[in-house]
């Protein structure tokens, strides 16, 4: 009897020991830009407060950056806390391989790598785009996966709805989810907005997980890669007003500034295209629409500070949505009306935005359907699940592939968009 007691409380000691050290182990490892291409920001998880460092380097991992981190504490009933860090990796080399591992002394990650993009914009862009992913029916992720593994990306773009949702289960489900996307977000920088499913408390999942360039990244933020200026908005802030009528028009703001300067002839000549990506579409033809008929983003609150006519006025060229669980393409498209480049080459110089939506990577919600009779604007859509490549070419037009999950990896539309440069 007492040989069982003892090694029972030996036991409950090495239990003890093993949940402390996995307080330290760092989990849910991402990387994103920071305000240049060549600044790469490493954000984790631990669950107890340690030091926030990355060992780095080329060829072995010879260099330390450290950086801090912030305790984060889930607004559910069990307030449970863990804390997010952040370290920036300044100045690295262009279009060069990077190993790394995010930590401390008390615990390490396994080891990443990570390709930094070419200096300039004179070079082949290659993207994934996608939202409304769960942690369950995440159909999209397992090609995902082997197109990271075999460096086909330069970046992600999520477009909103994570998780289904970061906040259930105390934040458990946020927590499974980071670690879910953890093998493609660990390896090219993965860029976000925020979506609906993202409210809770304030958006602050959203808001603590990931880290984006710029002062109000929780919101709003741009940066340029390659050919392309992007623009990440939140289309919330329409929705959840409790929040502050002033996030409305501080955005409003901040956008028209920034695609006035990305659209000036000099900003044109060096980055010719303009993309804008928030979460809930202007327009789409799904027949449980609510939102694309409030219109609230594309003609405002009271008519104030709808967003359409800056992308119309700033020539923007391609825009991105989720929210719906299906793809659609349009024509080129402003205020209802078609603008298409010509009968026989609609994207060709087009006259107006084209818009894409791109919510069916998969989720618990599963799939949205369709009117049966779709407005002249829209041009192709289906219910697959799948998610978006874009390819940008160096000084040349915008390639797009939409790819089927339910049939395999087969591309089931795509297009090019092209126009005279500057």
């Amino acid at each position: 009897m007492k040989l069982f007691i003892l090694m029972t409380s030996l036991g409950l000691c090495w239990a003890r020991i093993i949940h402390f050290e996995n307080d330290y182990q760092p989990q849910q490892v991402h990387i994103s830009f920071g305000d240049k291409t060549n600044d790469i920001v490493v954000t984790w998880s631990t669950f107890n407060d340690t030091k926030s460092e990355v060992k780095y380097g080329k060829h072995q991992m010879n260099k330390l950056a450290s950086g801090s981190s912030k305790v984060f504490v889930d607004g559910g009933k069990m307030h449970r806390r863990q804390w997010i860090h952040r370290v920036l990796l300044p100045n690295l080399e262009f279009n060069t391989r990077y190993m790394y591992r995010a930590g401390s002394d008390n615990g390490w990650s396994q080891m990443f790598s990570f390709k930094t993009p070419p200096a300039g914009e004179d070079w082949v862009l290659r993207i994934a785009i996608y939202g409304d992913m769960g942690v369950n029916n995440s159909m999209s992720l397992p090609f995902l996966k082997e197109d990271v593994a075999e460096d086909k990306y330069d970046m992600i773009l999520h477009v909103g709805d994570f998780a289904y949702d970061m906040n259930e289960e105390e934040g458990r489900v946020g927590d499974r989810f980071m670690n879910m996307i953890e093998p493609i977000a660990a390896r090219v920088p993965y860029m976000t907005c925020p979506g609906n499913h993202e409210s809770a408390y304030n958006f602050t999942h959203y808001s603590h997980r990931f880290t984006m360039p710029g002062e109000e990244s929780n919101l709003y933020y741009s940066f340029d890669v390659g050919p392309i200026h992007f623009v990440s908005i939140s289309t919330e802030v329409y929705y959840f007003t409790q929040y502050g009528l002033k996030l409305i028009s501080n955005q409003y703001e901040w956008l028209k500034k920034d695609l006035a300067k990305a659209n000036s002839d000099a900003n044109r000549k060096s980055r010719p295209w303009i993309i804008l990506f928030g979460h809930r579409p202007m327009y789409c033809s799904n027949s449980n629409d609510i939102d694309c008929s409030l219109e609230y983003t594309r003609k405002g609150l009271l008519g104030l500070y709808g967003l359409e006519p800056l992308l119309k006025e700033f020539g923007v060229d391609l825009v991105i949505w989720a929210h719906e669980h299906s793809y659609e393409r349009t024509w080129p498209l402003y205020d209802n009306r078609v603008y298409n480049g010509s009968y026989l080459q609609p994207y060709v110089n087009p006259r107006a935005p084209v818009h894409l939506v791109t919510g069916s990577a998969g989720c618990r919600e599963g799939r949205d359907h369709f009117k049966n009779n779709p407005a002249k604007w829209s041009a192709f859509r289906s219910q697959d699940y799948g998610y978006t490549k874009l390819k940008a070419y160096k000084r040349g037009p915008i390639y797009i592939e939409q790819v089927s999950a339910d049939l395999d990896g087969k591309v089931i539309d795509s297009f090019w968009l092209l126009k005279n440069f500057y």
